[in-house]
């Protein structure tokens, strides 16, 4: 079951009031004396606990620090952030078209990055697509959203994206599960220009591409997959929506899960040989 951006982000605003109303409690503060202490009607403070209402920045700089722990005040505004902004709908984006659904608006985030760590399980990611594997795979969630067809604009979003492969100063660590080398998208032609594609981007110095082998041991298994920038912002993607992760203690986590994720990698002659093999088996 997908939990629709509405009630995720609902959820996400009841999480963060039970911490303010544990920070309160902890500091030994009835929500009469942090109302006063903070300026505010005590009706006010029930209301951010209960997630009724969300709390602005000042509200949380002045929380914090009439509870004595203006250390946690960072992480708690990352995750107001997050119920601000984590879920951004795909169907609500796509009525601009796919362009603003690939991420046109995101181009700017691609071009700060330094780090890219990405985690794919059976798609080739964004940035390594060819025009051909992009557009069949687009073709589809035009179909599915409803989108007006801007196919030909979306793809060429994505392929101008990819221009940031070729700034040395980026780094792209990116670990794929062997089931995105079997996953078609298009013709049989199709497939093997993409992994083509991949072979050529292997060579590039700035590129760590590892493949996990089918019916190897491994520590972890990934559920979806996911991108780390910098470290500073993990998104993911359902089938009906973007998630977007700042909050400092969860960005650790994705952290940990992609390092665990890439133990089993194979990479250089080990990954070109399951690539090429994969090729092979498409005649």
């Amino acid at each position: 079951m997908i939990t629709s951006p509405s009630s995720s982000a609902k959820q996400e605003q009841e999480a963060l009031g039970v911490r303010l109303r544990e920070l309160r409690k902890d500091a030994g503060l009835t929500a009469r004396a942090l109302a006063a202490v903070t300026g505010q009607h005590y009706t006010r403070v029930s209301k951010i606990e209960h997630g009724v209402q969300a709390p602005s920045d000042s509200d949380i700089r002045d929380w914090c620090r009439a509870c004595g722990a203006d250390a946690q005040a960072s992480d708690l505004l990352a995750t107001l952030r997050a119920v601000e902004s984590a879920y951004l709908e795909f169907r609500r984006q796509s009525r601009a078209g796919m362009k603003r659904v690939v991420g046109a608006h995101t181009l700017a985030l691609y071009e700060r990055t330094r780090l890219f760590r990405i985690y794919e399980h059976n798609v080739i990611p964004g940035l390594f697509q060819t025009a051909g594997y992009c557009s069949a795979m687009l073709s589809f969630w035009i179909r599915f959203l409803g989108a007006p067809n801007d196919l030909e604009e979306a793809v060429a979003t994505r392929m101008e994206r990819q221009r940031v492969i070729y700034h040395g100063a980026k780094r792209f660590i990116v670990v794929l599960e062997e089931q995105a080398l079997r996953t078609w998208f298009g013709t049989a032609e199709t497939q093997a220009g993409q992994l083509d594609r991949l072979l050529a981007l292997m060579s590039l110095p700035n590129v760590s591409l590892g493949i996990v082998p089918m019916m190897t041991e491994r520590v972890a298994v990934g559920s979806t997959g996911f991108w780390i920038f910098d470290d500073a912002l993990v998104t993911l993607e359902t089938p009906t929506a973007s998630i977007e992760v700042n909050r400092p203690q969860e960005l650790q986590l994705y952290t940990r899960m992609f390092e665990a994720l890439k133990t089993p990698a194979v990479y250089g002659r080990a990954a070109r040989d399951l690539i090429t093999k994969a090729i092979d088996e498409l005649g």
